[in-house]
């Protein structure tokens, strides 16, 4: 419950201080606010725009912004508002310390006039500490015939918080022997007194066990408890005793380790045992632990580490002498570290360009920069100079602020680039200083466009190049100054095939550095026509361009497409048909193919790769004509498998290759017969089927052949009765021989004649075709004989073109779908 009350009470206070609004006063142009600790980040402030006399939009318009020196950013601007708010949650105890008032000072800076603007936030503490023991228990050891009214230091009560939030008072459970006092002391640690209020006798009771209780002023108040256990012991008459209750010292910061800073002094007069005193630090923190060392039998504080004024100035030790029995004595050490001038003046510019035009007007603001030094006094009071043959002078605006201002017109024709050396100089003995070199650059007007080195450039691409890959760069130079030389580069606006430039080429604006977004084809186009724009960032900006042309150099990138034999769609097998009695050289079919490139990488030569039979068919190296290497014996197989590679001249050269199925075989009958030996998957459906087609393509042939021997003895009888008719009259020799066949027309009619035959182990997909005879030819070589001679003659005279005949005539074309 006590906590709810806490926090509502805390809320509460946040919420009175944000409905009163921030405390604001004008003190010599200062502006003033006044905030609680621990607020949230983001939390209200103070209208800053209103203080300075701005609109909200104009913080970023002009720049407005905190400028500090040697400590966190504990705010900052809400440009949408206006406001000053808390970059942060902020702590008084950890900012602060016990100081009574906590005021952080920065400056705000408005940029484009490099004005500044003193700001001081006072840190208004709250109760959000509890009083703290530095230890929840603790022994003493009191004598049984101490006096009436002694006091008895107890352990160190510390509370971060100030004024009415810090410790302000004790309380003791219930006793008949002792009470409690607190000395009082403002803020910081406090050392509550336990004072004898009744005699102690050991006999009757050796041992107190008491329970103290910190409380501070804080709504709702704050507490925290500790337990004391007294032990009563025998007579010890005189305790230790210092010869002064404190103890002053002043040292230099630049004091070496390990030299004494002073000694501590205890006496006590008793004897023996009871005089032997021993000396500690009472309240130790880890910054004095480490800064200073004790001598426990002495009393000498030496110290133990580098002083540092800038760091820490003040110390503040308690020191307890104590003797054999245990009692004590306590005093104060205050040691001040006294400044030295150790520190070389820092200098820090704030806001400022470094660059000025050539017709800026005397008196204008340059550089805003700040001075600092860490050492105090005369030692941390700076001033600045700088060399007065130089067309520039240095004012003070504020505290430790200069502005380097123009004292006369500048020419850069004259001079392009002053290097301003900034001294800066402490009140020290001796005094130290530093030095800064600004370097302030004289802009030029922009007046020369940006040149390319040549009129016109040749770019030489292979195709099929990576996309994104750069294939060419440009440079062009800008002989002005800084953002006037500044080149950036682009692409004018063009289309190739009715697709914008754009989409195929794309330049780095920084580099000029040219990206191909597409790979090129060789075969699609072989060049581009564009021109690359360099262009400054002057204002106004000038410009100038180039003339490019890339040309698309053919690569080696489509294998060889085979045009003959096509591959059925269906998935079956392109056969070709040699009959046995075929001759060396016979030709069996003929492989065609294209290339899409162009040059030697569109050279195609034809070799066999593989066959079945080595040494039976040999391939012609650029016709890609099939042939019979020797003649076809017996047993050779009726199938034979070739694998034709058609290969290009490209580098490195690409190929493809093509499967022949040749069929050996003097007859479609013959073919038809092996055919059904080959095997077929053991499916009882698919094989009955597959029977009744082999039967199917039988009945045909028989049918054929029928219709032939019946053409035959036609023609024979219609010979026979010419001869009869040739012996009883003359007349009928002149009758043309073309209109009689006989029996090698009908020979040259088988040999022409081309069965396409498509067989399957499913029937389903069986068919037979017969395609149109092809005379082409075997008949021209008929009528050419017809014309001349009668029957009789012709059959002699074309008994010996049948040879020409067998070699020409068309090759037989059987398809197995596999």
């Amino acid at each position: 419950m006590a906590v709810l009350q806490s926090r509502w009470h805390y809320s509460g206070l946040i919420l009175l201080f944000i409905l009163l609004g921030t405390l604001r006063e004008a003190r010599a142009g200062q502006i003033h606010y006044s905030i609680p600790e621990e607020l949230d980040k983001g939390s209200f402030v103070g209208n800053i725009a209103r203080d300075l006399g701005l609109e909200p939009q104009e913080l970023a318009e002009r720049g407005v912004r905190i400028v500090s020196r040697g400590r966190m950013q504990l705010f900052a601007l809400n440009s949408r508002s206006g406001s000053l708010v808390t970059a942060g949650r902020i702590d008084r105890e950890e900012l602060c310390a016990q100081r009574a008032r906590c005021l952080v000072n920065f400056n705000i800076l408005v940029e484009d006039k490099l004005n500044l603007f003193p700001v001081e936030v006072e840190i208004v503490d709250i109760n959000d500490n509890a009083p703290r023991f530095l230890r929840e228990e603790l022994e003493v050891k009191i004598i049984e015939n101490a006096a009436l009214s002694s006091r008895f230091p107890l352990m160190e009560v510390y509370d971060p918080d100030v004024g009415v939030n810090s410790l302000q008072g004790f309380k003791l459970s219930e006793n008949s022997h002792f009470s409690v006092e607190m000395p009082g002391k403002a803020d910081g640690p406090k050392y509550p007194e336990l004072v004898l209020e009744r005699a102690l006798d050991r006999e009757e009771q050796a041992i107190h066990r008491l329970v103290l209780t910190a409380t501070d002023g804080g709504d709702p108040a704050r507490s925290s408890v500790a337990r004391i256990l007294v032990t009563v012991l025998d007579a010890n008459d005189n305790a230790p005793v210092f010869t002064q209750p404190v103890y002053r010292v002043n040292v230099p910061e630049n004091l070496p380790v390990g030299t004494p800073v002073l000694s501590v002094n205890a006496t006590d007069q008793d004897e023996g045992v009871h005089a032997e005193v021993t000396y500690s630090v009472v309240r130790i923190t880890e910054k004095i632990s480490k800064t200073f060392c004790l001598n426990v039998l002495t009393g000498e504080i030496s110290t133990s580490a580098v002083l540092d004024y800038e760091d820490t100035s003040f110390y503040e030790l308690d020191i307890e002498a104590r003797d054999g029995p245990g009692l004590q004595d306590r005093a104060k050490v205050l040691i001040t570290i006294l400044d030295v001038n150790d520190n070389v003046p820092e200098v820090v510019v704030t806001s400022g360009s470094r660059s000025v035009a050539e017709s800026t007007p005397p008196g204008t603001v340059i550089i805003l920069f700040q001075v600092y030094d860490r050492d105090s006094g005369l030692n941390g009071l700076v001033t600045c100079s700088i060399s007065k043959s130089l067309p520039f002078e240095l004012e003070k605006p504020v505290d430790n602020y200069y502005r380097l201002v123009t004292s006369t017109v500048l020419d850069r024709e004259q001079v392009s680039t002053y290097n301003i050396t900034v001294t800066a100089t402490d009140k020290g003995i001796p005094p130290l200083s530093t030095e800064m070199l600004i370097s302030l650059n004289v802009a030029d007007i922009n007046d020369n466009p940006p040149a390319f080195p040549h009129t016109s450039y040749s770019v030489y691409i292979p195709e099929n190049n990576p996309r994104g890959a750069s294939i060419f760069s440009v440079t062009a130079h800008d002989p002005d100054n800084r953002e006037n030389a500044q080149v950036t580069y682009s692409l004018a606006e063009d289309t190739i095939q009715g697709v914008p430039l754009s989409s195929y080429i794309s330049i780095n604006s920084d580099t000029g550095i040219l990206y191909a977004l597409h790979s090129f084809d060789y075969e699609q186009f072989r060049d581009l026509q564009l021109r690359v724009i360099a262009s400054d960032s002057g204002d106004p900006p000038l410009s100038s361009n180039v003339s490019l042309s890339i040309f698309v150099l053919d690569r080696n990138d489509n294998t060889p497409e085979i045009l003959y034999p096509v591959l059925p769609t269906d998935g079956s097998t392109g056969v070709e048909l040699a009959p046995r009695s075929a001759e060396p050289g016979y030709l069996v079919t003929k492989v065609v193919a294209v290339d899409r490139d162009s040059g030697q990488n569109a050279w195609l030569s034809y070799r066999l790769l593989k066959a079945s039979e080595p040494g039976l068919f040999v391939v012609g190296l650029h016709t890609g004509e099939v042939r019979t290497a020797r003649a076809l014996l017996d047993r050779d197989a009726l199938k034979q498998s070739l694998v034709v590679a058609v290969q290009d001249h490209g580098q490195p050269p690409l190929s493809a290759t093509v499967t022949l199925t040749v069929a050996v075989a003097d007859s479609i009958p013959d073919v038809l017969a092996d055919l059904g030996s080959l095997e077929v998957p053991h499916d009882s459906d698919a094989s009955g089927l597959t029977l009744y087609l082999v039967v199917a393509v039988a009945a045909v042939s028989c049918v054929f052949l029928a219709f032939v021997i019946v053409l035959l003895a036609l023609r024979l009888r219609h010979w026979h009765l010419s001869r009869l008719l040739q012996t009883s009259g003359s007349g009928l020799a002149r009758v043309p021989a073309s209109h009689f066949v006989g029996v090698d027309g009908v020979r040259a009619f088988l040999q022409t004649y081309s069965h396409e035959v498509s067989l399957t182990a499913d029937s389903r997909g069986s068919h037979v075709i017969f395609p149109q005879p092809n005379y082409a030819d075997t008949l021209i070589s008929q009528e050419s004989c017809g014309k001349s001679e009668p029957l009789l003659i012709q059959e002699d005279f074309c008994k010996a073109q049948d040879s020409t005949v067998q070699d020409n005539r068309n090759i037989y074309s059987l398809q197995v779908k596999i």
